[in-house]
């Protein structure tokens, strides 16, 4: 199973930190997973491949993998790195960062709460509001009272 995160984690072109950093582990627990080695915990497992976008599944050893893929329309999955070039608004409110084509999921949240009287909510794609309710549902505390209207 190691061995298909590594694969899965590269495929993605993710780089061990960014990949450690989503999943809330660090990087050397990351490498333990992806040699195999039984140190690591079921939860540490579990958060990689929620940030690389698989989920455990239970199989029976004939019939496949033990790692799916998530189902085809990804709803709710948060990427490692979020692409400005993907996301027009987010884009747009992010015009002071520099050097950088992709942002964490914690900045790109971050950036959407501290410019949020600027958003359009009727005018942003369906993929940019459905990155924007999981942002809020992943890391916003339950009425935390925050600018952004729910999409």
């Amino acid at each position: 199973m190691g061995e298909q995160l590594r694969a899965r984690r590269k495929a993605l072109h993710l780089s061990a930190t960014v990949t450690a950093e989503s999943a809330g582990i660090s990087r050397v627990t990351l490498h333990r997973i992806e040699k195999g080695e039984p140190s690591a915990t079921m939860g540490a497992w579990c958060n990689v491949m929620n940030a690389l976008g698989m989920v455990p599944a239970l199989v029976d050893p004939a019939s496949g993998p033990a790692c799916a893929q998530l189902p085809g329309t990804l709803a709710g999955w948060i990427p490692a790195r979020i692409r400005l070039a993907d996301y027009p608004q987010l884009k747009a409110l992010a015009w002071q960062v520099h050097g950088t084509d992709a942002l964490t999921p914690t900045e790109a949240l971050d950036i959407y709460e501290r410019n949020a009287r600027h958003l359009d909510l009727s005018a942003m794609a369906d993929n940019e509001q459905a990155l924007l309710k999981a942002l809020r549902l992943a890391f916003s505390a339950v009425g935390d009272g925050n600018a952004i209207p729910h999409v």
